[in-house]
């Protein structure tokens, strides 16, 4: 295996040597993806991770469990779109500009009122540090604690993982594969807006999302 490139990295809070960290997920990967990618392929893509996140990291103590649970649900993302993981259920991939407010609102709402039903992921093409307060909040008042999540950059393995992508004012930034499904909703971006404006962007992806899951043929909650 490659030696990491992490040089300067070391003392940040929660990961005292990142290369050590690095290192033992890649080799928990790696044995997890056994017979499906090469450990070459595995260490890739959580370097990328790490580097990913690292840029846009406010608060560094997190970064080990956000670059774990970002790398995983990349290499499962890939995984699925090439047929090594069965997949039964329809993938929905929900893209915006910073993955802070819209995107996510629409993850968290369509995961819930699926109930299991659909495999949801969200990412932005401008990834921004941390969500949108005031969304967070929003989401509280419907029961849906978003205070674990965090935005994430849009990659190709999970657009091509997705059955439907669903973009919010990102423009061509996502990239298009035949045989997928895409759809454009209009929404407000919720970044300077009123909490009261942004509950009303909640209910319009409510409404989107229950309509979304009645075509895809999952009954909402």
């Amino acid at each position: 295996m490659a030696e990491f490139d992490v040089r300067g990295r070391r003392g940040l809070p929660g990961i005292d040597y990142p290369e050590r960290f690095l290192h033992a997920l890649t080799d928990e990967l790696s044995a997890a993806y056994q017979g499906i990618f090469a450990a070459e392929t595995i260490e890739r893509y959580v370097l990328e991770s790490y580097a990913a996140l690292l840029r846009t990291s406010v608060v560094k103590a997190h970064l080990v469990a956000r670059v774990t649970r970002f790398a995983k649900d990349r290499l499962r993302a890939l995984a699925e779109a090439k047929g090594a993981i069965p997949q039964d259920r329809p993938s929905v991939l929900f893209v915006c500009v910073q993955n802070a407010g819209r995107s996510q609102m629409a993850a968290a709402i369509a995961a819930e009122r699926s109930e299991g039903g659909l495999v949801v992921r969200s990412a932005g093409s401008m990834p921004a540090a941390s969500l949108n307060p005031a969304v967070v909040s929003a989401m509280a008042e419907v029961g849906l604690d978003l205070t674990a999540e965090f935005p994430k950059p849009l990659t190709d393995d999970v657009v091509r993982a997705a059955d439907v992508v669903v973009t919010m004012g990102c423009g061509d930034a996502c990239p298009i594969y035949p045989g997928k499904h895409y759809e454009d909703w209009q929404l407000t971006d919720p970044e300077h807006a009123t909490p009261d404006d942004v509950r009303r962007i909640r209910d319009e992806i409510i409404d989107h999302v229950d309509r979304m899951l009645e075509q895809l043929g999952v009954a909402p909650a």
